[in-house]
């Protein structure tokens, strides 16, 4: 018979203290506040236990929690009917730790989400290469894989404050196109070898099977090849439909629209092949009027999550937490400010930082019921910090809409409702 196991003797530390006292202390204020909350409470409250529901074929939700997305058709068009939604945002003021569920995942598109039998479906490899092919489905998943956790962004991610502030908007609202999940799939460069690809080929198109047909041109940069893949699984499952079910580019830490869903075709080239959705469509008008094309790193970002948009807090012990991201690698450091930027502490980033992944951040805070703002700033592995507002308009002006990411500020007021403001 197996001993009962018991916790560590009480030892007494060397000015007297126990080690178990100095263990509660070294919780600080959020240990204080969640033990003056949790002594009141008693286990009288707790239901009685009992027989529960019988297992089945997958696991739902439960009935206590309410997770969905919100439709959008353009910035500040919300609250609509969903046929006429472009965009679909994932609900990070409701989500813990990184990882997006699947079903949440944010979602845009141009022309819906077309069904595609896997049976059918074909990816054709053309262009500056020693042998053209075309790849069913059998064919991918019978190559070597690789996984890894990543998040992939809209570039419209935080369009709703180009140029105003509307108020009454949540995270949701402002910073819900983007998502983090774990991809598996085809490393590009393993397909790369596989044709043999031309010395002199430094462009790829990529063409999705959708109506509207996106296709991007994207340079073949070391980084681009030794990262990027084409993505079969999400989440440990296949792709989900909206998300580019059977087959998807997907580069970590670029700009959404080059992750082509229902990837059909790749053509390589030695120059860019100029396509509407590049000439058109995903570029960025400058403040001097010009149109910058090919940006497409997701630069340095972060946002609270909570206290954030349309949420009401109270004086006392308050828990900050967020996420903080960047295309160009880890997140070293997140700053936070309680007085509307005027001084900053840092927040304690949880752990695993991983590259070109969101990575959630805290900070204990005691609200003196006095209105304030809240703000985070980000600085990435490459020495990046995330720009204030009036920093980043001066870079840009307000002419684009795209790859915004100056610092998000939430204003509390004295009632404690948190609203969005600009600074």
């Amino acid at each position: 018979m197996n001993p009962i196991r018991r916790g560590p003797p009480l030892t007494l530390a060397p000015d007297g203290l126990s080690r178990r006292r100095i263990l509660v202390g070294a919780a600080g204020l959020a240990g204080a506040a969640v033990a003056e909350t949790a002594a009141a409470d008693s286990l009288a409250d707790v239901p009685a236990r009992g027989p529960g529901a019988a297992l089945s074929d997958r696991s739902e939700r439960s009935e206590f929690v309410h997770l969905a997305r919100v439709p959008e058709s353009t910035p500040g068009r919300r609250h609509i009917d969903a046929a006429e939604a472009i965009n679909s945002k994932a609900p990070l003021d409701k989500l813990v730790g990184t990882i997006t569920p699947a079903d949440l995942h944010y979602e845009r598109s141009h022309s819906g989400t077309p069904e595609i039998d896997p049976a059918k479906h074909r990816l054709l490899v053309h262009g500056m290469v020693k042998t053209e092919l075309v790849f069913n489905m059998n064919d991918i998943l019978s190559m070597p894989s690789t996984s890894r956790v990543a998040f992939l962004e809209c570039t419209g991610n935080g369009w709703e404050n180009w140029k105003e502030a509307p108020p009454d908007v949540t995270v949701q609202n402002t910073h819900g196109l983007i998502s983090t999940n774990e991809w598996t799939g085809v490393p590009l460069s393993f397909l790369i070898d596989l044709v043999g690809v031309e010395r002199n080929s430094t462009w790829m198109l990529a063409e999705g099977g959708d109506g509207s047909a996106v296709a991007r041109s994207i340079p073949l940069t070391d980084e681009i090849v030794a990262e990027g893949m084409l993505a079969f699984g999400q989440n440990g499952e296949p792709l989900r439909p909206a998300h580019g079910f059977p087959l998807r580019l997907f580069l970590p830490g670029f700009e959404g629209n080059l992750n082509i869903k229902w990837l059909r075709r790749l053509k390589f080239g030695d120059r860019p092949f100029m396509t509407r959705w590049e000439t058109a469509r995903y570029t960025q008008l400058q403040a001097d009027g010009r149109a910058r094309q090919f940006q497409l790193k997701q630069e340095v970002n972060s946002v609270i999550t909570a206290p954030s948009g349309m949420m009401t807090i109270h004086p006392g012990y308050n828990r900050i937490t967020g996420l903080a991201w960047s295309g160009n690698g880890c997140i070293v450091r997140v700053e936070v400010s309680t007085d509307g930027a005027k001084t900053w502490k840092d927040a304690q980033i949880n752990l695993p930082a991983l590259p070109k992944s969101q990575t959630r951040f805290q900070i204990d805070w005691n609200w003196d019921g006095i209105p304030t703002k809240l703000v985070s700033r980000s600085t990435d592995e490459k020495g990046n910090v995330q720009p204030d507002r009036a920093t980043f308009i001066a870079m840009t002006g307000t002419n684009a809409l795209f790859h915004y990411n100056a610092q998000q500020t939430w204003a509390i007021g004295a009632d404690g409702v948190v609203r969005n403001v600009l600074a």
